[in-house]
Formats: structure tokens, C-alpha cells, sequence
């Protein structure tokens, strides 16, 4: 086809699409936790990422961490590899008692495995938080909770973060879908937020990396 350029000579062809991780929801399959989770990861999809989740169900499974005991579930080990190669991530938790769930904690504790790695925990990467609990205190004091955690993995919380407030939002109709525009339009900015962080640290890079070799 005239004016089509080669796979070998396309810049974009060599450039891997990047990988977004989401981590969250409740001990119960499709909670609205976990659906805003993957709601925020499809409009990832939409804006050029591929995508995997671990849903509450699956942290469930999950051993407690423990930092002394060097043998990880499949699970385990499947989510930590995930988090080393991803280079966004999403992290939705009900807030229980004014901060994370001991469920989605327990899986934020075992990024600690990547401690010694090059990228050690989040380090640079951006990630987006989603909070839902039984009133907009529970909501509030639960996404600040989860904004100082990512902080201390060193990540980069997006600026918008959402908060369901279970007491008065009902976001998903029968089938599953989210009818609530505001969440809806937010699940779309915080999407456009990772994924720009997410071109701005590639161009960074690859700007150094052209430095270093000049």
C-alpha cells in the first residue's frame, strides 16, 4: 500500500504497549469496588494499554505476607509480576473503619518483594485510587489513607481520585454497566491521567537514554 512504512521501520511498531495493573474489591465477586477498578482499566485499554486485574476473590487467596517466609502462592507470585513489569496501576478498597481493607492491604504489603529490584515498589509510576464506603467521612478519610500508602511506595497518586458513597449511589445498572455519569467521567480523567504520566515518564526516559548515548 503506497505510504505504508515497513513493521521494521515504524517507530511505533518497536513500542510496547503499557502494561496497568489493577489491585482491588471485596471479598465478594463483581463488588463495586472492583467494578470501578476495571471500569478505570477498560478506558485504559481504549487509550492504547493492555491491562490485568486481581480482584478481591483473588487476594482472598492469598497467604497473609510475610516478609520471613520466602514461599509464595501462585497468586502471589502472579501479582508481583505483574507489578514489576506494569508501568501504571489502579488500587480500589472499601474504606473499613476509616481507612483500607485488611484485604487489599495484605496485597499492597507484598510489593515488598520487589524491594531489592531496580524499580524498587512503584517507584515513578502513576496510580489511580478508587474508594467506596457507607458515607462521603468514610470515603474522604479512606482515600487519603491510600493516597500517604502510595506515596510511601513511592508512586504518583492521580490527581482525581473517585469516591462511591454506597448510602447514595447506586453507579451500575442490572446488567453491570455504569450509569453514573460523574462516575463515569471520572473513571475517563483518571484514565487520561495514568496514561498521560504514563507517556510523559516513556519520553523522559527514552530523552536520557539518547542523552547518555550522545
Amino acid at each position: 500500500m503506497a505510504g505504508a512504512m515497513h513493521p521494521m521501520t515504524d517507530p511505533q511498531a518497536a513500542v510496547p504497549r503499557p502494561h496497568i495493573v489493577g489491585i482491588g474489591g471485596t471479598t465478594r465477586a463483581g463488588s463495586s469496588t472492583e467494578r470501578l477498578v476495571r471500569a478505570v482499566l477498560a478506558e485504559c485499554e481504549g487509550l492504547g494499554a493492555r491491562t490485568s486485574m486481581f480482584p478481591g476473590p483473588e487476594l482472598l487467596a492469598m497467604p497473609h505476607y510475610n516478609p520471613d517466609d520466602p514461599e509464595r502462592s501462585e497468586g502471589q507470585r502472579a501479582m508481583v509480576a505483574a507489578v514489576r513489569e506494569a508501568q501504571g496501576f489502579v488500587i480500589g478498597t472499601p474504606g473499613y473503619h476509616g481507612s483500607v481493607s485488611g484485604l487489599v492491604k495484605n496485597a499492597i504489603d507484598l510489593i515488598e518483594d520487589t524491594r531489592t529490584d531496580p524499580r524498587v515498589y512503584l517507584d515513578g509510576c502513576p496510580v489511580g485510587q478508587i474508594v467506596s464506603a457507607a458515607g462521603w467521612q468514610a470515603t474522604g478519610v479512606t482515600l487519603s489513607a491510600l493516597r500517604d500508602i502510595i506515596h510511601s511506595l513511592r508512586g504518583w497518586p492521580t490527581p482525581i481520585g473517585i469516591a462511591l458513597n454506597s448510602m447514595v449511589q447506586r453507579p451500575f445498572d442490572a446488567a453491570g454497566e455504569l450509569v453514573d455519569e460523574g462516575l463515569a467521567t471520572a473513571t475517563r480523567l483518571q484514565a487520561a491521567q495514568i496514561m498521560a504520566h504514563v507517556s510523559g515518564t516513556r519520553l523522559h526516559r527514552d530523552a536520557e537514554a539518547l542523552a547518555a548515548r550522545a
